[in-house]
């Protein structure tokens, strides 16, 4: 009787700890999605995904044309606030020099 009662208790005991890693990995996998930007970062409108800024390696897509002047000015902001939100940002590949070829003689083109 007592080998019955152990094998039940460490049978529920197994059970109970492996349903537990599950939730744990279920919530990493959360963690990991990806979340796509829907909504501008200045005015919180749906964005338009011909309108859009690269920063800091990063592309933000605005509603409007106002917008962009706005992340450019603080670039940090709108990206810590979309990664609050859980928005995964896409990686743009910045050309080295490119920036340096557009902003040459104090004016840009």
């Amino acid at each position: 009787m007592k080998k019955l009662s152990t094998v039940i208790v460490i049978s529920i005991a197994l059970l109970i700890g492996t349903s537990a890693f599950a939730t744990g990995d279920e919530k990493k996998a959360e963690k990991k999605e990806l979340k796509a930007q829907t909504v501008c970062p200045v005015m919180g409108e749906k964005i338009n995904k011909k309108l859009f800024v690269d920063v800091k390696g990063k592309r933000i897509y605005v509603c409007c044309a106002g917008c962009i002047g706005m992340i450019k000015k603080n670039p940090d902001k709108y990206i810590e606030k979309l990664k609050k939100a859980g928005v995964t940002l896409e990686d743009v590949k910045v050309e080295k020099g490119k920036d340096a070829k557009a902003k040459h003689s104090g004016h840009q083109h």
